[in-house]
C-alpha cells in the first residue's frame, strides 16, 4: 500500500506520542483570552487559574507547569510577576474543561495564547490536577482591573446612552437616551425587540444608576423614524441580575450592522440616579444605611462593612461575586458592581465578621436580605474581607483637572480647567499655601489615580517648562470627602497667593495603595490606671512637653503629678507601609530619652467633658516608630535601634507600654467627674492613609479623685450614629474595671 505524505506525518506523530514524546504547538492567536483566579481558600493575588476560551471558563493542568507560566498569567491579571505556583488543585477542583495541558511559556509572552501547549482542549488531566498561581502583590500601573470578564469575539465592549432631548445633552450625568453599544470603534443602537425593564435595569446598572424607570417610547419612536439606524445587536434577553450587558443573551451583527428590526426601534432607557448624583432635588434626610464602603480611593469603592446591633462589621469573601456585590452597590445609590474584590483588597477591618458565603439573587434591597451563613471566628479572618468597585455615572470630573511636570503619571502640579478660548482649553495653577493631605486626597480621587501620598506645597523640583504658568485658584480647603476640588472651599475668583509662579504651585503624589492605622481600643481599656509620679522622675518628660502647662509652676523636684497611664498598639491594616513624612536627615535627636523624633506629633491624648471641652491633654511625638510585632508570615522591616528606619509594616503594629515616658495624660488638675478620653493617631494628617475616620478612639471614663473607671472604649467609626449619640450622653458605668 502506498502511503501519502499526510498519512506518513500522522503515523510519525502517533508513534512519537506512543513513545512518550510530545509535540508542542502554540494555541491560535485570539483577540483576547480571559484569565481569572478562583477557588477556595485564596487571596486576591493567588488562586486556581482559569482561562476563558470559546465562551467557556476552564482550567490549566499542572503537568510540566513552571514559574514562567505563572509569570505570564499573573501579568495578564495585572500583577507585576509571580512568586510561585501550586499543583494538585490546592485551591479546589474547577469545573468545565481543562483547556491547556503541558503549557510551556518563556515568561516574556504577553498572553498565554502565545505559549506552547498540546492545544486548546487537548488534555488527559482531570480537575484534581488543576494548577494555581501566586502573584506578587504589586499591580502594574494603569492596568485595567483584573477578574473582569474580558472582551471576547461575541462580547460588547462598552455601552452608553445617547441623549436626544436638547437639555439632556448639556447635563451630566446622562440619565436617558438611546442605548448604543461599541463594537470595533463604532457606536450603534440596539434593536428593542424583546426588550423589557429587566434589560433596562442591567443597562442602568452598568452606567452607574441603581434603578430604571419607564421611558417615553412614543417620543423616541418619533425621533428614530427620522433617522436610519444600523443596528448592532438584537434579540436581547436579560434576567436583570447581570452586572454587565455582555452577560445577557443577544445576537451580535457583524460587519456594518443591519437595518433590520422588525416591528421594533432603537432601544431607549431612562435611569434613576442615586442621591449623590441627583441635581436640583431636595434630598430628604435618610436613615443611616446598614452598609457602607471603607478605605477606597475612588467614589463607589471600598471594603464592605455592614451594621448589626449598632456595631459595624465586615463580610467574608468566600463565594463573593459580582451579583452579591451589585446588591451592595445599588443599596448605596450606585450602579451594578464593576468588580467584586476578595482577600482584603481594600485593607482589613477590625470589627466582627458577620456574614460568609453570601449568595444574592441580585434583586434584594439589602445584603441583609441575601442568603448567607453566620460564621464563627474560626471560619474567616480579616485577611478575607470582601470589597467592591461599583459602576458610577460619568460626571466628567476628570476632564477638568490634570497634573503636569511630574516624573511619573502619579505625580505633578495640579492644574484646573478655567475655560475654552477659540477651541483651546485654558488651564491654571493652584496656590500651594495651605495645601495639604486632605486637598491632595480630593485631587487624586478626581484624577482617578488612587490615594494621596503627599500634598506638595512647593514644586520647584518638577519640570516647569510645560503646563500652565498662571495661578487661578487659592485658599482651597477640603474635608477630604469631596468628589472634586470644585466642591471644596476656596477664595473663588479673588486669588490671594503670596508666592506666585509654578515653583510655588500645589502638587500631588498619588499612589495605588496606602497605609491605614488603627488603635487597639480593648488594650487601652484593659491597661488604664492612675499613678502619682514624683516630679524628680519627670525631668525628661517635662523637657519633651509631656506634662500639663501647670507643671511649670510646681515646686520641682518636690511633689508629684497624677498620670493616667495605659498601653497602646497601633496597627497598620492598610496596603502600604506607614512611613514618617520626614526623611531621617531631618529627624530630631532627644538626648534625654536617647531617641529620634521622626514626626512632630504622632498621637494626641485628651480628656474631654461631655460637651466636648478639653480639660487635659497629652501628646506623643513619634520617638520610636517601629514594628513591635506582626501577624503570622509577616516580616518586620522597621527598627529604631542604631538609627534604623522608622515605620510600621502592613500587618504589623507598634506597641507603647504603659510604663514608657509620655505614654500618659497628666490629670493632676482634673476634677472628679464623668469624662470622655480620646486618642487620635496622625492627627495632623501628615502621612497618607486610606481612611482617616478610624484614627480616633474614645472611651467613657469616671474619675472619683482617687480611682478611674474606663469602659466602652471603641474606634470612632465602629458604632452606628445612634449608638455614638448615646455614648456622648454618657449612659453610665458599664463594667467595674478599676486600675
Amino acid at each position: 500500500m502506498q502511503l501519502t505524505r499526510a498519512t506518513l506525518t500522522i503515523l510519525v506523530m502517533w508513534v512519537l506520542a506512543a513513545c512518550g514524546q510530545r509535540t508542542t504547538r502554540a494555541p491560535p492567536q485570539l483577540e483576547k483570552v480571559g484569565v481569572r483566579m478562583s477557588g477556595y481558600p485564596r487571596k486576591h493575588n493567588e488562586g486556581r487559574v482559569e482561562v476563558f476560551y470559546e465562551g467557556e471558563w476552564g482550567t490549566i493542568c499542572d503537568d510540566d507547569f513552571k514559574l514562567e507560566n505563572a509569570d505570564v498569567l499573573c501579568r495578564m491579571m495585572g500583577f507585576t510577576s509571580a512568586t510561585g505556583w501550586t499543583h494538585s488543585a490546592k485551591y479546589g477542583k474547577g469545573t468545565g474543561r481543562v483547556w491547556l495541558d503541558n503549557l510551556e511559556c518563556r515568561g516574556s509572552e504577553k498572553s498565554v495564547s502565545e505559549c506552547k501547549s498540546l492545544g486548546w482542549g487537548h488534555s488527559d488531566c482531570t480537575h484534581e490536577e488543576d494548577a494555581g498561581v501566586i502573584c506578587k502583590d504589586e499591580r502594574i500601573a494603569g492596568f485595567i482591573d483584573s477578574n473582569v470578564i474580558a472582551v471576547e469575539s461575541e462580547q460588547i465592549e462598552e455601552v452608553r446612552l445617547r441623549p436626544v432631548v436638547p437639555n439632556a445633552r448639556m447635563r451630566l450625568p446622562v440619565t436617558e437616551g438611546f442605548v448604543e453599544v461599541k463594537y470595533k470603534d463604532r457606536w450603534d443602537p440596539v434593536c428593542d425587540n424583546g426588550w423589557n425593564h429587566k434589560t433596562s435595569r442591567v443597562i442602568c446598572g452598568m452606567l452607574g444608576f441603581p434603578a430604571e424607570r419607564k421611558a417615553n417610547r412614543k417620543f423616541y419612536k418619533m425621533v428614530s423614524d427620522r433617522e436610519q439606524p444600523m443596528f448592532r445587536a438584537h434579540s436581547v434577553v436579560c434576567t436583570g441580575a447581570e452586572a454587565h450587558f455582555a452577560l445577557c443573551q443577544f445576537e451580535l451583527v457583524k460587519g456594518n450592522g443591519t437595518a433590520q428590526c422588525p416591528g421594533g426601534m432603537p432601544a431607549a432607557v431612562s435611569c434613576i440616579p442615586g442621591p449623590a448624583f441627583s441635581k436640583g432635588r431636595k434630598r430628604k434626610k435618610q436613615a443611616e444605611p446598614a452598609v457602607r464602603l471603607k478605605a477606597g480611593a475612588r467614589i463607589g469603592e471600598g471594603r464592605v462593612e455592614i451594621l448589626k446591633d449598632n456595631e459595624w462589621g465586615t463580610v467574608c469573601d468566600d463565594r463573593w461575586n459580582a451579583v452579591s456585590a451589585s446588591v451592595v452597590c445599588r443599596e448605596l445609590g450606585f450602579g451594578s458592581a464593576k468588580e467584586s474584590l476578595t482577600g482584603a483588597r481594600m485593607g482589613k477591618g477590625m470589627g466582627p465578621i458577620y456574614l460568609n458565603e453570601v449568595k444574592c439573587s441580585g434583586f434584594e434591597k439589602s445584603i441583609w436580605d441575601c442568603p448567607a451563613l453566620n460564621i464563627t471566628e474560626d471560619d474567616c479572618k480579616h485577611t478575607e474581607d470582601a470589597a467592591v468597585r461599583c459602576n458610577i455615572p460619568h460626571m466628567g470630573f476628570e476632564s477638568s483637572i490634570r497634573i503636569s511636570g511630574g516624573r511619573t503619571r502619579f505625580e505633578g502640579r495640579v492644574e484646573v480647567l478655567t475655560g475654552v478660548d477659540n477651541g483651546t482649553q485654558q488651564w491654571g495653577l493652584l496656590c500651594g499655601e495651605g495645601w495639604g493631605m486632605l486637598e491632595a486626597m480630593v485631587a487624586c480621587r478626581q484624577l482617578g489615580i488612587g490615594y494621596a501620598n503627599h500634598g506638595v506645597q512647593e514644586t520647584w523640583y518638577w519640570d516647569a517648562d510645560t503646563g500652565a504658568k498662571e495661578m487661578v485658584l487659592s485658599g482651597v480647603k477640603c474635608t477630604g470627602d469631596e468628589m472634586t476640588l470644585s466642591h471644596c472651599q476656596s477664595h473663588g475668583d479673588r486669588v490671594k497667593c503670596l508666592k506666585t509662579g509654578a515653583r510655588f504651585a500645589a502638587g500631588v503624589i498619588c499612589s495605588e495603595t496606602s497605609s491605614d492605622l488603627i488603635l487597639n481600643a480593648r488594650l487601652v481599656q484593659q491597661t488604664a490606671y492612675i499613678e502619682d509620679r514624683p516630679l524628680h522622675m519627670l525631668y525628661c518628660a517635662a523637657e519633651e512637653n509631656c506634662l500639663s502647662s501647670t507643671a511649670k509652676n510646681a515646686n520641682w523636684p518636690y511633689g508629684h503629678r497624677r498620670l493616667l497611664r495605659f498601653s497602646s498598639e497601633i496597627h497598620n491594616i492598610g496596603r502600604a507601609d506607614f512611613r514618617p513624612k520626614a526623611g531621617r536627615h531631618s529627624w530630631v535627636w532627644h538626648e534625654c530619652h536617647g531617641h529620634y523624633h521622626s514626626m512632630d506629633i504622632f498621637t494626641h491624648y485628651d480628656i474631654l467633658t461631655l460637651n466636648g471641652s478639653k480639660v487635659a491633654e497629652g501628646h506623643k511625638a513619634s520617638f520610636c516608630l517601629e514594628d513591635s510585632d506582626c501577624v503570622d508570615n509577616i516580616q518586620k522591616r522597621y527598627e529604631c535601634a542604631n538609627f534604623g528606619e522608622q515605620g510600621i509594616t502592613v500587618g504589623c503594629w507598634d506597641s507603647y507600654r504603659h510604663d514608657i515616658d509620655c505614654q500618659w495624660i497628666d490629670i493632676t488638675d482634673v476634677k472628679p467627674g464623668n469624662y470622655i478620653m480620646q486618642v487620635v493617631i496622625n492627627p495632623n494628617h501628615e502621612v497618607s492613609e486610606s481612611d482617616f475616620t478610624n484614627n480616633a478612639m474614645k472611651c467613657n471614663c469616671k474619675y472619683d479623685g482617687h480611682r478611674i473607671w474606663m469602659h466602652n472604649c471603641h474606634i470612632g467609626d465602629a458604632f452606628s450614629e445612634e449608638a455614638e449619640r448615646k455614648f456622648e450622653k454618657y449612659p453610665g458605668q458599664l463594667n467595674n474595671l478599676i486600675r
